[in-house]
């Protein structure tokens, strides 16, 4: 696997955009630094966190640089007015090639969660699908809420859950293969877009930088929730 330090893809005076490389924990624990200690170590400033991707996610994540910024940028996120991309592989063929998964979401053994027909804790992940290789299929997603482990549970909704996420049922593999593609908010007037392809795992494969450039240029027609 490749390093687990983080390391900032972006800068802007109100907030940084970071890289989380998988099997780095958001907050400190069990004595080791976290994201956001890593990060002010690091860039010697105090950074304010306004979401967050589980342990075994990598992928792109903002950290405000002051408490307003954060203020600004929780209420994007808590109001859903933030575009976010993930991606992930699963070794199994899912029930349907693309649609949306729905539903509530109570919590189960082990620390896992599952869907539920209720309304309570209620999210939304819309999705696309292709396969990548024999055996490999890969997937573009887009969370409509954001609630905790929903790709993972939603992915194991439909027969496909994530290579290497043992707690959903993946198949084995040198890391969960779930990543945080793009964010995309508006601030202070303007769209701001940013992109960072996977690069940490054996799985990903050379057929998905061409299938990551197609996603990229023809945003799917995604399916009505």
């Amino acid at each position: 696997m490749s390093s687990l330090i983080p390391t900032v893809e972006h800068q802007h005076p109100d907030f940084f955009v970071v890289h989380k490389p998988a099997g780095v924990h958001f907050h400190s624990q069990d004595g080791s630094p976290g994201l956001v200690a890593q990060l002010e170590g690091q860039l010697g400033e105090s950074l304010y966190p306004v979401h967050r991707l589980d342990t075994p996610t990598s992928g792109l994540v903002v950290l405000a640089r002051s408490s307003a910024a954060a203020a600004k940028l929780t209420e994007r996120f808590t109001q859903h007015q933030v575009e976010k991309r993930y991606l992930a592989l699963s070794g199994h063929k899912p029930k349907k090639k693309q649609g949306t998964v729905k539903g509530g979401m109570a919590k189960a053994r082990r620390g896992a969660w599952k869907l539920t027909p209720e309304r309570d804790n209620f999210a939304l992940t819309q999705f696309v699908s292709h396969s990548l290789r024999p055996g490999i299929r890969a997937f573009l997603l887009r969370p409509r809420s954001g609630r905790t482990h929903q790709i993972r549970v939603a992915l194991k909704s439909l027969g496909a859950p994530i290579l290497g996420d043992a707690l959903y049922g993946g198949q084995e593999a040198d890391r969960t293969y779930l990543h945080a593609w793009s964010l995309g908010f508006e601030w202070q007037g303007e769209w701001q877009q940013f992109w960072l392809p996977p690069c940490q795992g054996e799985r990903w494969g050379e057929e998905l930088a061409a299938l990551l450039a197609q996603w990229q240029a023809e945003d799917p027609s995604w399916p009505q929730s």
